[in-house]
This record gives C-alpha cells, sequence and structure tokens, in this order.
C-alpha cells in the first residue's frame, strides 16, 4: 500500500500510474480546495493531526511507503511526514517539479515570502498587480491602499484583503494568450507569484517576459533532507 501526499499534477499522476498498475494506492488531500481534482484508487482529505498521529495512521494502516508530492509550498505536512515516516519504520521520498528559473530577457526579483512581496510592491511603485499567490496568505497584502489587485485563486478568499482589488476564480492549467489578454485587459505593470514550478501555471511568466513587466517571485520554504526526485517515473522506480 503506497500513502502519496497531496493533489499536485505530479501526484495525480503517480497514482494514476499505480493503479493502472493494480497497486493499491491512498492519495491525502489537504482539504483546502472545494472542489479538488480527484485522484485515481483511494481518497483521504483532511489533515492527520501531526506527526505522531501519521504514524500511527501508518501503522495502522500498513503503508509500505510514503510519497510527499504535496505543493512545494506545502511545508508543514512534508515536516510532518519526515518525523512520522521513520517514526513508523516507512520509507519516505519527496517528488518535487523543479522550480522555475530566469531566461535572460526576464526581470524577476525574488523574495523569501509573502510579507517581503509585499514590501517589494511598495518598492517597485506598482499600480496595477496580477497577484497569483493563492488565497493562503493574502492578508500580507492587505494593508496596501494603494495598488489595485487582480488576485487570482481556485476559491474565494477567506481573509482581509487590499481594499483596490478584483477577485478572478480561475483553475489551470493557463494558456499564453490567456494570461496575455488578462495582462493587457487589466493594464497589470508587475506579477507576484510564487516559485511553483511546472507548465500548468507557467505562461503567465512568458505572458510577462513579452510585455517587459517585472516578476516578484516568493522562494520556496526549506525543506526537510529526505529522497527527492523531480519526476512520476524517477517516483516509480523508487517504490517497493
Amino acid at each position: 500500500m503506497i500513502l502519496i501526499l497531496g493533489g499536485t499534477a505530479e501526484a495525480r499522476a503517480l497514482a494514476q500510474r499505480l493503479d493502472d498498475a493494480g497497486r493499491p494506492v491512498i492519495s491525502s488531500l489537504a482539504g483546502r480546495v472545494a472542489r479538488p481534482r480527484l485522484p485515481a484508487g483511494e481518497t483521504r482529505i483532511g489533515g492527520f493531526g501531526g506527526p505522531d498521529r501519521l504514524a500511527t495512521w501508518l501503522r495502522d494502516h500498513d503503508i509500505d511507503a510514503v510519497v510527499d508530492a504535496t505543493h512545494p509550498f506545502a511545508a508543514r505536512i512534508s515536516a510532518s511526514a519526515a518525523v512520522a515516516a521513520p517514526a513508523a519504520g516507512v520509507p519516505l521520498m519527496r517528488l518535487e517539479r523543479p522550480g522555475w528559473t530566469a531566461g535572460p530577457d526576464d526581470d524577476w526579483h525574488r523574495v523569501p515570502d509573502l510579507d517581503a512581496a509585499a514590501a517589494a510592491i511598495t518598492r517597485h511603485g506598482a499600480r496595477r498587480v496580477f497577484l497569483t499567490s493563492g488565497r493562503q496568505g493574502l492578508a500580507a497584502f492587505a494593508p496596501l491602499a494603494d495598488p489595485w489587485f487582480l488576485i487570482r485563486c481556485v476559491d474565494p478568499p477567506e481573509t482581509d484583503l487590499p481594499a483596490r482589488h478584483e477577485v478572478l476564480l480561475d483553475r489551470g492549467p493557463y494558456t499564453l494568450d490567456g494570461e496575455r489578454e488578462l495582462l493587457e485587459r487589466h493594464r497589470i505593470d508587475l506579477l507576484v507569484t510564487k516559485d511553483s514550478g511546472g507548465d500548468h501555471t507557467a505562461p503567465k511568466l512568458d505572458a510577462a517576459r513579452e510585455r517587459g513587466i517585472p516578476v516578484v517571485v516568493v522562494d520556496r520554504p526549506p525543506r526537510p533532507a529526505v529522497p527527492t526526485v523531480p519526476t512520476v517515473e524517477e517516483a516509480l522506480a523508487w517504490l517497493p
């Protein structure tokens, strides 16, 4: 029995490959999205209650291996898994897509967290900001009174927001033409994003490059030192 943590595209692809091969798999989703894309195989939704309870759950469900395929910014569950899996005697591996890399024509400004991203908006004197950092942590931008924000997320935000904003509920993958149209229609002069990596949300970076728009990129949080692979194929090769 394989436990996959996370609902990323890589997590769903791995679950599909295992299910197609007739291997039992359970995918655990955090439950932060109202209508998640459910993977193949068995699914559970919600947290475990910390590393001790996760370790107990692994033992109780006879889990043979854990693949942490959570979002690059889901630091809490990764930290719990890094403690729980060894405690339960279960091998753990992280499946993480590579981050984005700026090209010679990109105007990127890397920051360590969302608070620093909010400060960067002020430094740039941005007037119209495309905010694509997800709905978690949007309160960091609420104190900014002057810029107008186009806030894109999957579900409606449930926190304080900037005074001047529009919420766009949408889910990737996105297209380059669609991102071009958004930037032009809303007269965007700064893009804020997390370094999520992958192809599904990368077109906004291409559109920003074309228009010469600066991009504030929030770096990924530190991860526990566990074996890590970047592809589903390598994850399959690692599994017992």
